[in-house]
């Protein structure tokens, strides 16, 4: 739950600084949200969700 969390705060500010710094229009933030939840409902969202669990327990695992 806290990774879900995260995870979607960590997309929303990378949304926010694209639409403030490279000039994402509010309609193309708009239809990128639109296929996150179309795309959480199909066949290939366990293989999405695993990936990015993965990719997070990986980058949890580097130590400084």
């Amino acid at each position: 739950m806290i990774l879900s969390i995260s995870g979607v705060v960590l997309l929303g500010i990378i949304c926010f600084l694209f639409f403030k710094k490279d000039g994402l229009k509010a309609s193309h933030a708009l239809i990128c949200a639109l296929f996150g939840f179309y795309l959480a409902g199909t066949a290939i969202a366990p293989s999405i969700t695993a990936g990015g669990q993965s990719l997070a327990s990986l980058l949890g695992g580097i130590k400084f």
